[in-house]
Parts: structure tokens; sequence; C-alpha cells
């Protein structure tokens, strides 16, 4: 394994939204080393490298970790997880294991008539966006309409149902967090 150093730190630092300049000054480095060290126009020593890493917040371990293979990104169909007890013919978890992470993807097709479950109040955030059709939330003692094209955004403290009260389909993307399954 190969490991570009001046591209991984440049990485690191414009992640950590940093300048050479304040990179270099919390690593008693100078601006025009960060600058060489980034284009591969520059060696560095250990102690420099290990500066810089304390810079910014990451150990050397971490550095050189190959997370090629586990850091996937990229998911397809047949990662899809079709939940059939949910109120919708089309029920899918985009991302799988996404119950055991921060956010929960969810892709739902409700047809004509169809309306997910009644949700009671819990703690978390949901947010989806209308791919086509016509969304209705009953949120609280409220009822909204979302159109295609449109999104929502609210904290889950209040009761809430989803329903395609409308004459087509109804596609959703629908993020909670944290997961509710």
């Amino acid at each position: 394994m190969r490991v570009e150093i001046g591209h991984k730190i440049k990485e690191l630092r414009l992640a950590a939204e940093l300048t050479q300049e304040e990179l270099g000054t919390r690593a008693q480095l100078t601006k025009g080393f960060i600058s060489q060290l980034e284009n591969d126009q520059s060696s560095i020593s250990v102690d420099s490298l290990l500066e810089l890493l304390d810079a910014l917040g990451i150990s050397i371990s971490q550095f050189f970790e190959d997370d090629t293979e586990t850091d996937r990104i990229q998911f397809g169909p047949a990662d899809r997880l079709l939940l059939n007890d949910r109120g919708a013919k089309n029920f899918e978890m985009l991302i799988p294991g996404s119950t055991n992470m921060l956010m929960d993807p969810i892709s739902i097709t409700l047809f004509p008539g169809e309306s997910l479950e009644f949700e009671e109040p819990h703690n978390g955030e949901e947010f989806g966006y209308v791919l086509s059709g016509r969304l209705t939330i009953k949120y609280g003692s409220r009822t909204i309409a979302i159109k295609k094209d449109e999104c929502f955004y609210f904290e889950s403290s209040k009761p809430h149902q989803f329903s395609n009260n409308g004459k087509n389909k109804t596609t959703i993307i629908w993020v909670t967090t944290p997961p509710q399954m």
C-alpha cells in the first residue's frame, strides 16, 4: 500500500477547514512547508508528521490505515431491504444496517389510499423529499400536503402519519434520525 502523504494531509486539512497557515502554526511548521508537502515537492520527517497529525486530531495509525475496503459509500438496488409490514407495498431501506447508524434513509411508494402506520411522538427528526405524486402528512392537529419536488422536515415530538390521498402513486425519500425500526 502506497500512501500519498501530501495529498492525504491536504484532504485532512481541508476537511478540518484549516488554511495552510493555520495548520502550519498549529504544527509549528511554515505555510510554505505545508504547501510544498501537499504538492509533493518536499519530504517530511517522522517528528514533523506526528506534529501535523496531532494538529489535525488523528493518530498515525489512522493516517496510514487503508480505508478503501472499510468505507463503503455506494449502494444499489441489490442492497435494499423491502419491508412489507409498514402499510406500503414498497417500503425499502436503502442502506444495509442503517438502523444501527445515525440516519435511516428509506424509499417509500404509496399507492392511492395507502398510509403508513401512525407514529406516536418519539425522540428524533424526520426529513423527506417527494419524488412524485403528493404526500399528505398528519402532524399533530395539522394536515399538510407536500407536492412533487417539495420536502418536509420536522421534529418527531408530535403524532404523525404519511398518506397518499391522491389519484396517483407517491414516491418519497424519507430520512429519520435516529432510526426508528
